[in-house]
């Protein structure tokens, strides 16, 4: 029985949490119903409350108001994509309860759960039943009327989770799109696991094993077992390197060191990672890393000559001194972030995209900067906040170019001392017609955000990509690895030919007159197959101006544009 929560044990229970969404995240994504490459709630959530984690584990909490504090704060700066915000925003309710307290007991800890709730439905916009906000709505009610009687918090939590589930098997005939796919909302659903998990440590169970965290390798050789002889690979190479973006695929890098050596372990967050390889070439391990960010820290020792210096019964050289700085850089010290730029200009514009050729087409509208981001891709709150504070401008407007990054997006504003104005384009194209009427010299943000705003209904947005598993969705019958076209986020068409959806598109196109086509093709669409692809649209669309430009963008062979 547990009548009070202090703060070390709310850490412990954060902590718990986040090991039980992170072990069933890929079953949360599984959940998600549109069967494009996009699978990211429990990914989302599971990132979010990892920052939480990182905080938590460098701290120790006198007080559940300085632990919950903690974790909100985390969570705010580290949330991604909607479910990721909605999260935090459950528990920047809570922590705002729980301010002020030693501990808490069932009756606080359950009236906290319910100012969470709170939070959530007046941060969003248009409240959908159906979804985590039904499902926490409930479960927090459950909570504060079994403290009425109940002073156990572990009790109180049971029902809450017990309410949760109910509410979350009804989630299937309150959406409709869920109704049809038939299964729960994935936000509902990871959330319970995270409340789940921190019921767990309250009952003294073992937190989930982390297996996809769980690799580890010594940082030095124990050369005391081996001689020179038997090294294979002779010298144990480690660096830091600080990535280009922070959804950098660090998988090509991978095989390649896996190609020069062995004992390979690559650990990372969203904005570095570690290398650890035993290579004959340290070098070239160094240079290849290169491609993907700013190296930073490395340390390479020879294992052969130390393994024979202490089989001579000498010390081995090492690099201690080195080991050192790597230690502050790792606990984050030395690693404060930049002062926010100081306003030269009245306003700025930041853009969310993924791809070199979206970037530049961005940059070359007027935008300021540009954060890698976008479908599969959600950036965190914080990475769109650096993005945010690098701008030299008194008013800095973000086009978020995804649905699922408007509210990560829109949390920035009560983060920085800039006025920030959330333009709420849902697509690249929508992004792209928003930057084209501007008027950068225009008397006041107001006039600028009302033109961006209404030039959003003036564009179309279409959409190929593949089907990440079999589905029936809206009466499609869908198989693993068809293309999909998308427009304006529903599905248009299936097929197992590309052309054939090339075709159906350009034929939208046609019906809807459009007088502008821009074809942004993708990192695995070849410049021959794009130009092929143009040449089509200018055949079926005679009245329009049809332009082909390389995106760059992963995850969607075409990204189309009708205007």
């Amino acid at each position: 029985m547990n009548e009070l929560i202090t703060g070390a044990l709310f850490k412990q229970m954060v902590l718990h949490g986040a090991a039980a969404i992170t072990a069933q995240k890929q079953a949360i994504n599984d959940l998600n119903v549109f069967p494009v490459p996009d699978g990211d709630t429990g990914t989302n959530m599971s990132m979010t409350i990892g920052a939480a984690v990182t905080e938590l584990r460098k701290s120790s909490p006198s007080s559940v108001d300085q632990a919950a504090s903690i974790t909100a704060s985390a969570l705010l700066r580290g949330a991604r994509g909607n479910s990721g915000v909605i999260l935090s925003l459950l528990f920047r309710g809570l922590s705002k309860s729980l301010k002020g307290r030693e501990s808490a007991d069932a009756a606080s800890f359950a009236a906290a759960m319910q100012e969470g709730v709170s939070s959530a439905y007046k941060a969003v916009m248009k409240p959908a039943e159906g979804t985590v906000l039904t499902v926490s709505r409930l479960a927090a009610k459950r909570a504060v009327d079994v403290a009425a009687e109940e002073k156990d918090v572990e009790k109180v939590l049971e029902e809450a989770i017990r309410e949760g589930y109910d509410a979350l098997a009804q989630t299937v005939e309150m959406n409709p799109v869920l109704k049809k796919a038939g299964v729960v909302d994935a936000g509902g659903k990871g959330y319970l696991l995270i409340l789940e998990g921190m019921l767990s440590e309250l009952r003294g169970e073992p937190m989930p094993e982390q297996t996809e965290e769980s690799e580890e390798t010594k940082e030095k050789a124990d050369f005391a077992y081996m001689a020179a002889e038997e090294i294979t690979f002779a010298f144990d190479t480690v660096f830091i390197v600080r990535k280009a973006s922070p959804d950098i695929s660090l998988e090509p890098l991978r095989t390649y060191l896996n190609s020069i050596g062995d004992s390979l372990v690559i650990g990372e967050d969203d904005e570095s990672f570690k290398v650890h390889v035993h290579t004959n070439i340290p070098g070239s391990a160094l240079t290849e890393s290169q491609k993907y960010g700013t190296l930073e820290l490395a340390k390479i020792e020879n294992m052969r000559t130390q393994a024979e210096a202490l089989a001579q019964g000498r010390e081995a050289q090492s690099t201690d001194d080195l080991e050192a700085v790597e230690a502050e850089l790792e606990a984050g010290e030395g690693c404060a972030p930049a002062a926010p730029a100081e306003p030269e200009k009245p306003y700025g514009f930041l853009a969310v995209c993924a791809g070199d050729g979206l970037a530049a087409v961005f940059q070359d509208l007027g935008a300021d900067g540009v954060v890698s981001g976008g479908q599969t891709m959600n950036p965190s709150t914080e990475s769109i906040l650096e993005g945010v504070e690098k701008i030299p401008a008194e008013t800095v407007f973000i086009l978020p170019n995804n649905s699922n990054i408007i509210m990560a997006a829109q949390q920035c504003a009560a983060l920085t001392e800039k006025n920030v104005v959330v333009i709420p384009t849902k697509t690249v194209p929508q992004g792209i017609t928003a930057m084209m009427n501007v008027d950068f010299e225009a008397p006041d943000a107001e006039s600028i955000t009302q033109a961006m705003t209404e030039a959003l209904a003036t564009v179309t947005t279409a959409q190929i990509t593949y089907a990440a598993r079999n589905s029936d969705f809206d009466g499609f019958d869908i198989k693993e690895g068809d293309y999909l076209a998308l427009e304006e986020g529903r599905l248009f068409g299936t097929d197992s030919d590309l052309n054939a959806l090339l075709e159906r598109l350009a034929a939208e196109a046609v019906e809807k007159g459009a007088s502008f086509i821009s074809l942004y093709f993708g990192e695995d669409v070849s410049e021959d197959d794009a130009q092929a692809a143009g040449k089509l649209f200018e055949e079926r669309c005679p009245q329009a101006e049809v332009a082909v430009l390389s995106g760059g963008q992963p995850v969607y062979y075409y990204i189309i544009s009708m205007e």
